[in-house]
């Protein structure tokens, strides 16, 4: 980048700047590859104007949100360039939600707009309820150039809605500095070029698979998009297209093992990277045999921070169940409950510090208060400004400084790589009509990571079928519940709250009382 470029971005440092940038140093550069449709570094600078320019005509102000409904494809990574180059809060938006989702993070963000197509809208069961001005990607045609508003780094770019502990999605809200960080962190230890070609298989909603548009774009790479879930497919397009880099989370390691072509060399791949959960050592050991010559990054991320550590590709062989160290930039405490620092091997939560933490949950004062909180090794006296991320999440320290995740203190469920909250599903499930009561937990399961399990009361005359049906039409693939089990009653505890446990206890004595 120039000298010309390092100042303008000083002064201005709007994240969709990494698009303006890349696109007048190349615009004939393949920026998307979507099966047979390709898209130049131009064309995508072209519609992202486009699209900032559609906006500000919605009445789109600096700070406004704009909720991107969108598939996977060159139009959605255009509607978040566009929503930050004309100063707006983007947020991508899962492109397998149903009406209520939508509906719940369109509401909690006040979202001005909602960018989506009709074919998207003809796939929900029914009718988006919002009060957010709904506007389709093909009414906007093209526009007249247009460089991206002034922001400073402190200025919030995106949300990301993911499921905590308890009810429903919370907004983490990312500044644009948080986006510049984390991009130059994982484009600098993972060595993303011009020259690459990254897989992209994971949702723009998830902020792993959102990583791979934005280190693609800002190093003028190229991102290849593969929207099927069939292992073969997807080894097909890695082969076919010359993937260099391959993002996956564990379910989706566990697929491609079983595609008898992935055993295979892919010539062009150097470098494999996972997070969104811990890739069992047996995988591990398969993926470095079949792809022997390409580098395994094992990390650990977590979306309130971006990205928290990574293992050197170097240290996988002897140390395959680490999580490996901070990355560059950022500093991992391990720490007691009274904030002081763990010994080696001791466990306890671990807690981030460094420009990738994000700003907090939107519209979420306590839960912001209760998970970023003043860092526990400031000095003395020192002023109380910076914030540092408590992730909920046990880790160890070994002797060498590689860190190991041990498990998490509340009750989420990670399902396919996405944090599922337990009450969120026993919340759709009470609104189908068919249940009285209803407690959600998980078990370990090989390709979802964990399985969903619902334990339920059905109201007089409920069915399990219409049950079943009405989950399908109303939660993603990662809420629905693997396994329904009927109780005549739940289990409360002393305090009168349902008891998992105890439900979880009744049914393994009824199946083995049946010898299942």
């Amino acid at each position: 980048m120039s000298t010309h470029s390092d100042l303008r971005l000083a002064l201005n440092p709007n994240f969709a700047w990494t698009l303006w940038n890349t696109a007048k140093g190349g615009s004939e550069r393949i920026a998307i590859v979507e099966r047979d449709v390709t898209t130049t570094y131009g064309e995508l600078l072209e519609r992202a104007t486009a699209v900032a320019r559609a906006l500000v005509q919605r009445g789109v102000a600096p700070g406004d949100r704009v909720a991107i409904f969108l598939e996977r494809s060159a139009d959605a990574a255009a509607a978040f360039y566009g929503t930050l180059a004309c100063g707006g809060i983007a947020i991508m938006v899962n492109e397998t939600l149903r009406s209520r989702q939508i509906e719940h993070i369109a509401s909690h963000a006040s979202a001005k707009v909602i960018l989506t197509s009709n074919e998207m809208l003809k796939r929900l069961p029914r009718a988006l309820d919002v009060s957010a001005s709904i506007t389709l990607v093909e009414g906007i045609g093209p526009d007249e150039a247009m460089e991206p508003l002034s922001r400073v780094g402190g200025d919030y770019a995106q949300i990301i809605y993911t499921s905590g502990s308890t009810g429903l999605p919370k907004g983490v809200t990312w500044t644009h500095a948080n986006l510049w960080a984390g991009m130059r962190a994982v484009s600098s230890y993972v060595r993303i070029t011009s020259a690459d070609r990254l897989a992209s298989l994971l949702p723009f909603s998830f902020d792993y698979g959102f990583n791979q548009l934005l280190c693609a774009v800002n190093t003028g790479a190229t991102l290849v998009i593969e929207r099927s879930p069939v292992p073969q497919q997807i080894v097909a397009t890695l082969r076919t297209e010359r993937v260099t880099v391959l993002a996956c989370v564990p379910p989706l390691w566990l697929q491609l093992l079983t595609a008898p072509d992935f055993a295979s060399p892919l010539p062009a791949l150097r470098a494999m990277t996972n997070t969104g959960g811990r890739v069992p050592v047996d995988a591990v050991r398969k993926l470095r045999a079949y792809q022997p010559h390409a580098e395994l990054f094992l990390m650990y991320g977590l979306t309130e921070a971006f990205r928290a550590t990574y293992l050197d590709p170097s240290e996988v062989d002897e140390h395959p169940d680490s999580i490996g160290r901070a990355i560059p930039g950022s500093e991992i405490m391990v720490v007691r409950e009274d904030g002081s620092l763990c010994e080696p091997d001791e466990i306890g939560e671990l807690v981030q510090r460094g420009p990738t933490v994000a700003a907090g949950y939107w519209n979420e004062p306590e839960l912001t208060a209760n998970v970023y909180r003043p860092n526990p090794q400031r000095p003395a006296g020192s002023p109380d400004s910076e914030r540092v991320v408590y992730s909920g999440d046990l880790v160890r320290r070994d002797a060498e400084g590689r860190l190991y995740y041990v498990g998490r203190r509340d009750r989420v469920i990670k399902s396919l790589g996405v944090r599922v909250s337990p009450d969120e599903v026993a919340s759709v499930l009470h609104d189908s009509g068919e249940v009285r009561e209803a407690i959600v937990g998980a078990e370990p399961d090989e390709v979802r990571g964990s399985a969903i399990i619902a334990h339920v009361v059905l109201t007089e005359g409920g069915s399990v079928q219409r049950l079943e049906r009405f989950c399908r039409t109303e939660m993603p693939r990662y809420m629905q519940p693997s396994k329904i089990h009927v109780h005549e009653e739940l289990p409360r505890t002393a305090t009168g709250k349902f008891d998992l446990r105890a439900a979880e206890t009744a049914i393994q004595g009824r199946l083995a009382g049946t010898g299942a």
